[in-house]
């Protein structure tokens, strides 16, 4: 709500004509040809071409939630360009889901070849009608960047479906042994068509305080949501900067970091007729909630909690899959004793999906299925994405930008105490920092905009950062200095 009358505030900002000093970067070599030197603002943001099409959008649909309309065609490398013709730095990145930037040059490749636009053009019905050569792509692309242990994976459309099917996949999982692997009774087959037990049962997801899975009213008042999640919904998170502060006493592990949680777990599991807490999810990163991040003992623990065997850890990796911490996959940081049961992921990764452990396969056909079950076009995308991460050393390349970024940051919030805290975290170029409050987070939100960066608000006071990962530590720069720009500014204001 303050973003949206921070906007308002902000529409009829006085033209700045404002243009990157491209002499500061000129010896960078962009790993996009044609890229651009830098930024280049017009218009005030959005411009008139872009409210006249939120107008005729409008008549349509609601169109208020957009924050401007985009020229696909002239966008470039890590510069997304309006449809009034600002150029901006794109720290955000299609929401974190663009793995190689704007109109690389190797995807066109993959579009333009005669033998892929087949795929382009027939999309089937995965479950049932797979075109020849299936195996060997998702064995080219997901397979081959699998997180550690697993050899399972399925496709799906977007990030909100892998974790829900993800959730089928989990309460499937547990009733089966609940049965001990006997048939599915009459009895089942028909109370769960009415919604009752015993074919409907009260499962419950256990999700952090914060996450996507329980936060901002404003997704689920007035929506009748069918999985209950009172578990972790009131637990807190431990984060990097907890674990920093104990960083000289000895790890918190098991039921020490888990206390609340653990007297949760067991009051409810217990309750005659409630099955709760057989599902973890949780994301390494809360991105929705503020992008707090985990401590690894946070994982670590629960990968020791004495319930592992009844119940099962999804790790939702949608946002924070791909590279841009450095890794693959996010959780690979926290050297977790065993693989999670389920890892999700979307976003970066083009497509939508999920591995599992082999034990976590469904026992009948049919059950984890929709049309599409994704798209092979994704997946032809996908494969030379994992080219091209590879052949540009793109991880290594996330590291280095991140630890720009970071030093940067935290540079900024030493000299600006008064606008930006003193939280700066993140790995990789997967990062974030706290303004000093709302207000003034959306007020920097939008002259970032004005000065020709495009970041990310989430949370009360956090503005997010999510490149692609052909992002560069001169991009880095260049972000710093508007940054830098825009602090100034306000302070003179």
């Amino acid at each position: 709500m303050a973003l949206t009358n921070t906007l308002r505030i902000f529409k009829n900002v006085k033209k700045l004509n404002y243009s990157f000093n491209s002499c500061i970067i000129s010896r960078h070599l962009s790993l996009v040809p044609g890229e651009p030197p830098g930024p280049s603002v017009r218009t005030s943001i959005p411009g008139p071409n872009s409210k006249k099409m939120m107008a005729d959008l409008d008549k349509i649909q609601y169109a208020n939630a957009i924050w401007y309309f985009t020229d696909y065609k002239k966008s470039i490398g890590n510069y997304i360009v309006d449809a009034d013709g600002n150029r901006l730095l794109d720290v955000f990145s299609q929401i974190s889901s663009l793995p190689l930037g704007y109109n690389h040059p190797d995807l066109h490749r993959v579009v333009q070849d005669p033998d892929n636009q087949i795929a382009f053009i027939n999309r089937p019905a995965l479950g049932i009608f797979p075109s020849q050569g299936w195996p060997e792509k998702l064995t080219n692309s997901l397979l081959s960047i699998a997180p550690k242990g697993h050899t399972q994976v399925n496709t799906m459309a977007c990030g909100s479906c892998s974790n829900e099917n993800a959730f089928k996949a989990t309460f499937m999982w547990y009733r089966n042994k609940q049965r001990g692997g006997a048939p599915i009774t009459e009895e089942e087959n028909s109370s769960c068509l009415i919604n009752r037990e015993p074919g409907s049962t009260p499962l419950t997801i256990m999700s952090f305080k914060d996450t996507w899975l329980s936060n901002h009213n404003a997704f689920e008042i007035d929506i009748q949501i069918r999985f209950s999640r009172p578990g972790l919904a009131n637990c807190q998170f431990p984060t990097v900067q907890d674990h920093l502060k104990s960083s000289t006493r000895e790890p918190k592990r098991g039921s020490q970091m888990f206390g609340e949680v653990e007297e949760e777990f067991l009051e409810r599991s217990t309750k005659p007729g409630i099955i709760c807490g057989r599902c973890w999810s949780a994301s390494p990163f809360k991105p929705q909630g503020g992008d707090n991040h985990a401590s690894p003992d946070l994982f670590q623990a629960v990968e020791e909690y004495p319930t592992k065997k009844v119940s099962a850890l999804i790790i939702d990796e949608v946002q924070t899959g791909g590279g841009a911490t450095g890794k693959y996959w996010c959780h690979e940081h926290f050297h977790l004793p065993e693989p999670a049961d389920f890892v999700t992921f979307s976003k970066k990764m083009l497509t939508g999906g999920f591995y599992s452990l082999p034990e976590f396969r469904p026992q009948q056909g049919l059950k984890i299925f929709n049309t599409w079950m994704g798209d092979p076009s994704k997946i032809l995308l996908l494969e030379k994405v994992v080219q091209v991460v590879k052949r540009d050393n793109l991880l290594n390349l996330a590291q280095e930008s991140g630890r720009k970024l970071m030093d940067g940051l935290k540079d900024l919030s030493k000299r600006y105490p008064q606008h930006i805290k003193n939280n700066v975290r993140g790995i990789g170029t997967f990062c974030a920092f706290d303004l000093s409050s709302s207000q003034k987070r959306d007020e920097t939100f939008v002259r970032l905009q004005q000065n020709g960066v495009q970041s990310g608000p989430c949370g009360d006071q956090t503005l997010r950062l999510r490149p692609s990962l052909i992002f560069q530590p001169h991009h880095a720069d260049i972000f710093l200095s508007i940054l830098e720009k825009v602090l100034n500014d306000i302070k003179s204001v």
